[in-house]
Formats: structure tokens, sequence, C-alpha cells
């Protein structure tokens, strides 16, 4: 009688043991951020997004983001929040574009098919995420700038061609750092990122180092080459974030410190895969 009551205390502390969440995961959050991860990998190729086909099958994003409007991130590690906030980014975008399907704007001032054609798309529709009201503006540059990391600013897919590659997968605390560096080494290699024009002695670079000019110029600035001294304190960030990642014969342009750094205008339209990819 006793073994027997011994067993059955054993097999109750171990179903106790297997039913408790991982620590500081929120309950369900793996879980959610799994179907995000498999709605990415089917419906983004190359940083771009067979939007109708996730209008068709919009019920896996619905589910994602009605998930974290109120989920408790606080306690969280920095690098579990990070990757929360960069998904919630990149679901709103997503269910923004969505929302919206088939964009035909008829603002000049921007592609008829693009996210700005939706009225204050990024700075007055506002979302639920983590228990907050917030506009994408306010993730961006304020959520995310918090993190002190400008990589953040090539990982987000802002709906447009010139944004950074939105990704096929979600970010996960476990291999972010691995997942920001790649972010960073696909930027160099993306004409939408950098250009290098040895003819014209002209360097070409996104227009997003200029808007989170602060937060590159505080990451990067230092860590560029004193033979770079003489250039402003944002063009030096840019070739430290770029010169590491350059090809050989891009290296030895830059070395001669001749070129000029110029932003490149920045490409609105939609990065929209429908109708080119057999969806």
């Amino acid at each position: 009688m006793c073994t027997s009551l011994r067993s059955s205390v054993v097999i109750l502390l171990a179903s106790c043991i297997v039913a408790a969440p991982r620590a500081q995961e929120p309950a369900g959050n793996a879980g959610r951020v799994k179907v995000f991860d498999q709605l990415l990998d089917l419906y983004v190729r190359g940083g771009d997004v067979y939007y109708r086909a996730i209008k068709s099958d919009r019920g896996k994003l619905d589910g994602f983001v009605n998930g974290f409007a109120n989920e408790q991130v606080d306690k969280l590690s920095r690098d579990e929040q990070l990757a929360f906030w960069l998904n919630a980014y990149d679901a709103l975008v997503l269910r923004t574009v969505v929302d919206h399907y088939p964009i035909l704007g008829h603002s000049k001032d921007y592609p008829e098919k693009s996210i700005r054609q939706i009225p204050g798309a990024f700075e007055r529709l506002t979302h639920r995420a983590a228990g907050r009201t917030l506009t994408l503006d306010q993730i961006e540059q304020t959520v995310l700038a918090g993190f002190h990391d400008p990589r953040v600013y090539f990982a987000i897919g802002r709906g447009a061609v010139g944004s950074g590659r939105l990704r096929s997968e979600a970010f996960v605390a476990s291999r972010l750092e691995q997942q920001l560096s790649e972010v960073a080494g696909e930027c160099v290699g993306r004409a939408q990122c950098i250009e290098i024009n040895r003819d014209a002695g002209k360097m070409s670079v996104s227009p997003i180092f200029s808007w989170r000019e602060k937060d590159f110029v505080a990451a990067y600035a230092n860590g560029a080459p004193a033979a770079f001294a003489n250039r402003s304190p944002i063009e030096r960030a840019v070739l430290a974030f770029v010169e590491p990642r350059l090809l050989t014969t891009e290296k030895e342009f830059v070395a001669k410190n001749t070129f000029q750094v110029a932003y490149k205008p920045f490409d609105w339209t939609l990065n929209d895969l429908t109708g080119r990819g057999g969806r």
C-alpha cells in the first residue's frame, strides 16, 4: 500500500512538472509564434508577400494579432521582448495591408500600389499590443528604439520594396542575435540598402540611415576605421555598418575615401507578389 501511495505521488508530481509552462514565457505564446512562423514561411518569398493569398486565409494572421493584444511582456528577457515587438510590428503591417487590399490609391505622392495610399497607415491607425494602444510609428520610434539596436530598422517590414527584407520566418529569442546579424548582412547585399557606383565615385544608401540617424550614430560611428575620421558622424556610422560586409573590390573602393555618400529615394511600392508567383 505504501509503495502504491508513493507511486501515485510521483506520477502526480511528474504530471505537474510536465504541465507547467516554461519560465518567463506567456502561456500560448510559443504556439502563436509558431503559427505566425508558418504563415510567413508559406506566403513570404524574398521579402515580398502574397497578400491576396493571406487575405483569403487571414484567420491565422488575425488570430496571432488578437493573441498578442493584451499579452504581458514586461517580465520577459530583453531578447524575448524584442522578438515579440518585431513580430508584432510585422504582423500589424501585414494586417493593415490585408484590411485594405487590393490597394489602388490616388495620391500622387506615392506609387498607386503602396501602403502609403492607406490614410494614416503608420501615424494614425492604432493597434493593441502588449496591453498598449500604439501606432506603427510609435512601435518603431518609441518601443523598438528603446532596445538601442539599429539593426531593428532593417529587420522590420514596412510593406514596401525599399524597406528591410521581410523574413520568411518569425523572430525568436533563442536565435535573435543570429537573425539580426543576417538582417545586417542582407542589407549590404541589396541595392535598396547600399549601391556603389565606382565610375561616379558615389555610395548611395538607404534613407533609413537618415531617418534613424541618432540611433545609428550612437551605435556605430565610433567603430569606423580611423581613415574616415574626417567624415560626418552618420557617414562614419554607415561605413562601420556596411564596410565589414562589402566585397573585396568594394572595400578597395571605399578605402580610397574619395567617394560621396548620398541617400537613395525610398521605394514605397507595395512588396506584393500577387500575380507574379502563381497565386
